[in-house]
């Protein structure tokens, strides 16, 4: 039996990044942007985890070293360009309809694994993938009348979102195994904060930061949002495994669901309902098929 511990961290750590959006969304109703906001808190997170990082060194042969360095900033990068792209998306569109798009993260990083790596898809992938895309498009609400009217430019950044969301997982994946991951975490946060800061240098450097609300607001984003579910997928994927931890994660749909329904007050139809247990229940299955097959 798993150490319920655990489950709880990742389950938790899912669950902060799937108030986000909403919460995102709320910061644009006091003035704030996708630009100064994805910025600082990838900058703010950086430092805390680089503060971890050299609390917590020892002698290791896992330490970060100069050509595994650049590696991690350019992963690093993908995850800014996720960050702005989803945060932009959301002063378009629903946070809802937005994080639904987002998971569509699953099977575009199948995809990037059969072009790149010639990692065919099993005939359970691609069952998943047409249920994925049954459940999106019930959940977007695409088939009822009244919820017909979208921004094309929000769905097609959120969209964005969701490839660069699967680069930066493939990535992730193998790239910076032997190092430690507080060090890992903070060469990545690095990458995403140069990253965000190259295309939006102008916005960053003349925004006005004299404002003590938008420090608490970059001061929460970097710390609910970042540092705390990075520290507790570290310490909970590692000792329940993968497999368990990405069906664990996909609790991050049904929060990000409930806090647009809360923070936000977006209306969601029972339709839309169906159509997310139609995507976490595909997703779920998929990854207990890997995490079977992967321990016979």
């Amino acid at each position: 039996m798993q150490n319920i511990k655990y489950i709880i961290m990742v389950l938790l750590g899912g669950t902060m990044y799937g108030t986000m959006s909403s919460f995102v969304k709320l910061s644009y109703t006091r003035g704030f942007n996708a630009a100064e906001l994805s910025f600082w808190q990838a900058m703010l997170a950086a430092i805390f985890l680089g503060i971890c990082a050299i609390a917590t060194r020892k002698k290791s042969n896992r330490k970060l070293t100069k050509k595994g360095i650049l590696p991690l900033i350019l992963t690093g990068s993908a995850i800014g360009l996720t960050n702005f792209l989803y945060y932009e998306s959301v002063s378009y569109i629903p946070a809802s309809l937005a994080i639904i798009i987002l998971m569509q993260f699953t099977w575009f990083s199948i995809l990037l694994e059969w072009i790149i790596f010639s990692r065919k898809p099993s005939h359970v992938e691609l069952l998943t993938v047409f249920l994925i895309l049954i459940g999106t498009v019930m959940a977007g609400g695409v088939l009822e009348t009244e919820h017909t009217t979208f921004s094309i430019k929000g769905i097609l950044l959120a969209l964005s979102s969701s490839l660069t969301y699967a680069i930066y997982i493939v990535a992730n994946g193998r790239i910076g195994k032997g190092v430690r991951w507080q060090s890992k975490s903070m060469a990545i946060m690095v990458g995403s904060s140069l990253t965000i800061f190259m295309i939006n240098s102008e916005t960053i450097v003349t925004a006005n930061y004299f404002c003590g609300e938008f420090a608490l607001w970059a001061l929460f984003l970097a710390i609910i949002g970042t540092t705390i579910p990075t520290a507790l997928f570290a310490a909970g994927i590692s000792k329940i495994g993968a497999g368990i931890s990405a069906i664990l994660m996909t609790i991050e749909l049904p929060v990000a669901i409930i806090c647009a329904r809360i923070v936000l007050g977006e209306y969601i139809t029972p339709l839309q309902i169906a159509g997310i247990i139609v995507m976490i229940a595909a997703i779920s299955a998929m990854n207990h098929y890997k995490l079977t097959k992967a321990k016979r």
